[in-house]
């Protein structure tokens, strides 16, 4: 999140799109609900279903899944045809007057692509700005020019009519236009909008882009930077922002620093390669440190004992162009190009898209090893149904790990506030922290190097890991120790210029904490295990262990609970809450203010705010310096364009003749190739499945039930796998409340109890009747009484039924990410015993 939690209570309007707060994060209505009671706050809500977020909104409007790109879309054309914007914000913080190349094509003018599809994949010479001779972009501040990001976005959106959104959407009209009317009076500096969204956005051929359009909106709104606005991520458990922050993600190391590639041999090509240079004399451009962050890091990994060229080269490096996030994965490993497979703390055989290629994927492993609280599908995967046991290779060992109450160490919120947890109880029987079981099988296999060498042994017997003491045979490691190498320490005496006062030197001692990131350096005197947290462990202590409670500006801020990356500011960007001349857009609501006696900001910490009237334009991690409501970076289009998903219930895009995403990847006999890889409607609509269907979660389970189908009072509360389905839908298949039905895909199906209500309402789709069901994803065999349980297994207390809701689901990712395409699919539903 730009914000943060508690900020919600200084928002006027909710947005509440592809996501269900009231349900699945309950304790952030708390706040929502602080702003409708003490501000007059709205919420607006828009979702195929009437969830429970619905239920408390001013204003509901439903839309079929996958076409969020068309509904706001409609919003942008509505906020600029009426001149709703913030003025002044998208002129000074925007790429708005920033000129384009006049060859550059919108689908619009080219058949419902950009210039430059070749292949499936986009050629961007023709997405290019222009320059001037000394490469400064050319800007038009007047907003007039008809080649400038403006003018581009009012033509790209104005085919965003009404009439064209609703027959796409399924709303109407009238509910398009309160939910336009409502939300873009956050236009007005005195107001603040904010928008919730999860996976309900995520996980489409154009999940990047649905989040895409909104922060267009959000931008000219200005809405970004400001308190009671942003762009809310809302996760799916509390610890996903630390995850990305740490590297959990193929691309990235620590910090998002770009992962190195293969013909990236050398530290000077990588740091040429992947830092971003300028020639906007007025923008900070602060991953131009980028090399400091890396330096530091390298020296996190492998110490002082050898040069940074030689720690570099000792860094996993990906092959040029290679993907390697989880459809990719999965694919690699069901074609026999695995050996091994850690699944730690996750269960894949129900989390991901199309569980039936990924359980068959397993079986052609020689070993897995599966890290968890407790037995799941993925560690039992050989004995699950349609699995013969004595025809599976692979090796499983179980490996019992604690339970966060049986641990220390840090948690990182979506409002990137890193917290403290302590260890209340020690693990039960065999089970062990994670840390420790990472700990000990780093020392196993660095014996097993020394002793018998390999290939690239160097990699693992020269890292530097001093935090595990040795006890009996097993090796403990100090995680408050680990946070402080994180932050980062000087490795050497060393004196530097204050890196905000030109000038002034401070001295390091060998071993100082490095009070902030601005003082890491690219020569490796210093150290950061993740530059962001530079400064969350300091000569005070762990601030993550700080319970402050002030709150000096009354916001929310709460600067002294915890630490929160970076350098402990609560709302990012916030240089962008005040206008050119360092005034509060809404004084009411300032984040940060300039004491003219003091000649320093007040509030949060300043971001991307230099001395008033100085001019420097806040966005500071932007190269160019401002917020891009054209951004040609992505892999699908510099603007957000309206594309159907890949299985869909209409025969052709009404937007434009291009019906799917021109750059996602395929991997059925189309794309990479695999027999199990199937999709149903793609070009035509296929009768067989006629159904929308999408996944959602239920507040009583958490994720794909691993913690929570043991529990016995959970497992009553929500004992299995439904289906929900309209009235009308009901009615037409002869289903009723409690029936079992069967839901189907191309790709496998899943029987499931019905549950018949008014929350679905069929969609009028261009004039046919689209209909539209849901399923929860949190089910598998496991806890099921078709489980042979053995002797030795703990048996659960209560019942549930039903397998993983993936069984359905496609394997088509977003083009720039690859998330699979989980919230709008094609199925077909009967009652069981029909055909």
């Amino acid at each position: 999140m730009t914000n943060h939690w508690i900020d919600f209570k200084n928002s006027d309007v909710f947005l509440i799109m592809g996501s269900n707060p009231a349900s699945n994060h309950p304790v952030s209505f708390k706040w929502i609900q602080e702003a409708v009671d003490k501000r007059g706050a709205k919420i607006i809500c828009v979702d195929p279903r009437f969830t429970q977020s619905a239920s408390k909104a001013h204003l509901y409007a439903p839309l079929r899944s996958g076409t969020d790109i068309a509904f706001l879309g409609g919003m942008i054309k509505y906020i600029l045809d009426r001149k709703l914007f913030h003025l002044e914000y998208v002129v000074n913080y925007t790429n708005a007057s920033f000129l384009v190349s006049p060859e550059f094509k919108a689908p619009g003018q080219n058949k419902g692509v950009f210039s430059g599809l070749k292949d499936g994949k986009y050629e961007k010479d023709t997405w290019k700005y222009q320059t001037d001779a000394e490469g400064v972009i050319k800007k038009d501040k007047t907003l007039t020019d008809p080649n400038c990001v403006f003018q581009l976005l009012k033509k790209h959106y104005s085919r965003y009519t009404p009439d064209i959104v609703s027959r796409i959407t399924g709303t109407p009209q009238d509910k398009l236009i309160e939910v336009y009317k409502l939300y873009s009076s956050t236009g007005k500096p005195n107001k603040a909008g904010v928008e919730l969204y999860a996976m309900g956005w995520t996980q489409h051929t154009v999940g990047v882009q649905n989040i895409r359009t909104m922060c267009i909106i959000q931008l000219l709104l200005g809405n970004m930077g400001i308190a009671g606005g942003g762009v809310a991520a809302m996760r799916g458990e509390g610890n996903v922002q630390g995850s990305t922050d740490y590297a959990l993600l193929f691309h990235i190391l620590p910090g998002y620093l770009g992962t190195p590639t293969a013909s990236l041999a050398t530290l000077n090509a990588y740091n040429e390669k992947n830092t971003p240079k300028t020639k906007e004399k007025d923008s900070l451009n602060w991953w131009k440190n980028k090399p400091k962050y890396v330096a530091s890091y390298i020296r996190s990994v492998y110490g002082t004992n050898m040069t940074l060229e030689e720690g570099y080269s000792l860094m996993p490096k990906i092959d040029d162009g290679v993907n390697y996030s989880w459809l990719t994965i999965f694919d690699q490993m069901y074609k026999g190009k695995f050996t091994g497979f850690f699944a730690w703390g996750m269960n894949p055989a129900c989390s991901g898209a199309h569980s039936n290629k990924t359980r068959q994927a397993m079986t052609k492993l020689d070993w897995m090893v599966n890290v968890n609280l407790f037995d799941n599908e993925t560690g039992s995967f050989w004995r699950g149904p349609g699995m013969d046991p004595e025809k599976i290779k692979t090796e499983v060992f179980m490996l019992p790990c604690a339970a966060s109450m049986e641990k220390e160490g840090s948690i990182s919120n979506s409002g990137r506030l890193m917290q403290w947890r302590y260890k209340a109880v020690e693990p039960v029987g065999m089970a062990k922290p994670d840390g420790d079981i990472m700990s000990e099988l780093y020392f196993k296999i660095k014996d097993l190097y020394l002793k018998q060498g390999g290939p690239v042994s160097q990699a693992i017997t020269k890292l530097t890991w001093p935090y595990g003491k040795k006890v009996g045979h097993e090796f403990h490691y100090e995680p408050r120790k680990v946070a402080a190498e994180i932050n980062g320490y000087f490795l050497e005496n060393k004196t530097v210029e204050n890196p905000t006062k030109k000038g002034e030197f401070k001295e390091f001692k060998k071993g100082d904490l490095v009070p902030t990131f601005a003082w890491l350096q690219a020569d490796g005197s210093t150290s950061s295990g993740c530059w962001i947290y530079c400064g969350s462990v300091t000569d005070k202590g762990n601030l993550a262990m700080r319970h402050g409670q002030a709150d000096p500006t009354g916001l929310g801020l709460y600067p002294e609970w915890c630490w929160s990356w970076p350098v402990n500011r609560r709302i990012i960007y916030n240089g962008a809450s005040v206008d050119p001349t360092g005034k509060p857009w809404d004084p009411s609501r300032a984040v940060i203010k300039w004491d003219e006696k003091e000649q320093k900001w007040t509030g949060d910490i300043p971001d991307g705010a230099g001395n008033p009237g100085k001019g420097r334009p806040p966005f500071i991690m932007k190269p160019d310096g401002v917020a891009s409501l054209y951004g040609p970076g992505l892999a699908d289009g510099p603007f957000p364009e309206h594309y159907e998903p890949l299985e869909c219930p209409v025969e052709r895009n009404l937007m434009s003749p291009q019906k799917n995403n021109p750059a996602i990847k395929r991997f059925d006999k189309k794309g990479v190739g695999s027999d199990l890889d199937v999709y149903s409607g793609v070009g035509s609509c296929d009768p067989r499945f006629p159904f929308i269907c999408s996944t959602y979660r239920v507040s009583e389970h958490w994720q794909t039930g691993v913690l929570t189908r043991w529990c016995p009072w959970l497992a009553e509360m929500q004992p299995g796998m439904f289906v929900e389905m309209s009235l009308e839908l009901a009615k037409q298949r002869g289903i009723e409340s409690g029936d079992k039905c069967v839901v189907s895909s191309a790709r496998g199906q899943v029987e499931c109890t019905a549950i018949v209500t008014p929350r679905f309402k069929p969609f009028d789709i261009d004039g046919n009747t689209i209909h539209e069901v849901g399923i929860p994803w949190h089910f598998g065999w496991i806890t099921t009484k078709d489980r042979k349980y053995d002797p030795g297994d703990k048996k659960a207390e209560v019942f549930t039924t039903g397998d993983a809701a993936n069984l359905l689901t496609p394997t088509i990712g977003d083009a720039n990410t690859m998330i699979p395409e989980s919230k709008a699919f094609m199925v077909n539903v009967v009652k069981k015993g029909v055909k």
